[in-house]
């Protein structure tokens, strides 16, 4: 019979996996307690068992551990983590301190702000090629389990000895294309791993299905879209998927969370030199801030040459900042939230859109995950 991995079921699953090795309900709350809160990855190691159920437990399950292959520090203090799975396959993390991740003095306030922030990917690859992101350059190979995904954050405490605070779905890959392991993950770290939904963001390149069903599932964590444009061919020449979705209906998605989640989404926007950075632009975004509540992170672009994208015949460039400067103070005129984020980790390119990894030529690809997806 094969083991069963423990890491990455929630609560309720383990009480039914309790339940068919022939346990009562509560031995499913006990291992969660172990594996979670007390990060046990040995059943000899939880003493409120019996020794004939760890033998028991030793016969037909496993709690595996991802392993730190290596770790780089920027001077900023970002910390980037290179993981191997159990498969050889490798993914990256990044650890960003407090007081890192905006630069300006309107987000002193925010939460992530003040909190010890772990960016947590959620795929091998990315099947997405969003042009301004290095991650989409490696292709897609596999989605990440629900354990592999917590397993990122407790094997980044146990090395580093310090407690994490906030989480963010913004590492490799497309959360809401992992869409259970996604949830099942969040679950644990709320119920499990005692951080709290406010302090958990996840960011989407806005997959409408998958939108909607956060909202009828009346899910508290913070949502962030990848937007960039409110001008639907600008958008789809930056993220290709998005032809799949057009901006009216991807609005009205996100209407439809804010009225039932009753959360502010969170709107992020790189600035690209001619492409969305006009007094058209801005209005654009002005309206938009006044038919949802919301807030909009400006997001430097950052270089990722070094992983070879294509689809543009010219290099995207970056806002200048003086320009860039102005676009924020017209926004903040008309009275939107808006936080400027900053490009922590960018020499060790660990900043927004630069993990991407080199993998073994032999791993293969998959290459119509995306194939399904359907708009409403």
């Amino acid at each position: 019979m094969e083991k069963i991995n423990l890491k990455g079921l929630t609560l309720s699953q383990l009480e039914d996996f309790s339940l068919s090795v022939g346990e009562k309900k509560f031995r499913g709350r006990q291992l969660f307690d172990w594996i979670y809160s007390k990060r046990t990855d040995s059943f000899s190691k939880m003493n409120t068992i019996s020794k004939i159920l760890r033998s028991k437990l030793n016969e037909v399950a496993f709690i595996p551990s991802i392993k730190i292959v290596t770790q780089k520090i920027d001077n900023d203090g970002t910390i980037k983590f290179l993981f191997e799975l159990s498969d050889k396959y490798q993914i990256e993390s990044v650890l960003i301190p407090p007081n890192t991740a905006f630069v300006d003095s309107k987000a002193k306030s925010e939460v992530e702000q003040k909190r010890l922030t772990l960016c947590v990917s959620t795929q091998v690859g990315c099947p997405l090629k969003c042009k301004f992101c290095a991650t989409g350059s490696m292709g897609f190979y596999r989605n990440l389990t629900a354990g592999e995904i917590i397993d990122q954050f407790i094997q980044t405490e146990k090395c580093t000895g310090k407690r994490i605070t906030n989480l963010v779905f913004m590492g490799m890959g497309e959360p809401l294309l992992n869409y259970d392991a996604v949830m099942n993950s969040i679950e644990i770290f709320i119920q499990g791993m005692s951080i709290a939904a406010r302090h958990i963001t996840v960011s989407t390149v806005g997959l409408i299905p998958q939108i909607r069903r956060i909202a009828d599932e009346g899910r508290k964590f913070k949502l962030a879209l990848s937007l960039h444009s409110l001008d639907d061919k600008v958008r789809s020449a930056l993220i290709p998927i998005a032809k799949r979705y057009p901006i009216e209906s991807l609005m009205k998605a996100i209407e439809y969370y804010y009225r039932l989640v009753r959360r502010r989404p969170t709107f992020e926007y790189i600035l690209f030199q001619g492409l969305n950075d006009t007094d058209q632009d801005v209005k654009k975004l002005v309206k938009l801030s006044r038919m949802i509540p919301c807030k909009v992170n400006i997001i430097p672009y950052h270089d990722i040459q070094f992983a070879g994208p294509s689809g543009f015949t010219q290099p995207l460039r970056p806002t200048p900042i003086d320009k860039a400067e102005e676009f924020v103070r017209k926004l903040r005129e008309s009275h939107v939230t808006v936080f400027v984020r900053s490009s922590a980790g960018e020499n060790i390119k660990a900043a927004c859109g630069q993990l991407a990894i080199k993998l073994n030529p032999s791993f293969d690809k998959i290459s119509d995950i995306t194939k399904n997806i359907k708009g409403d």
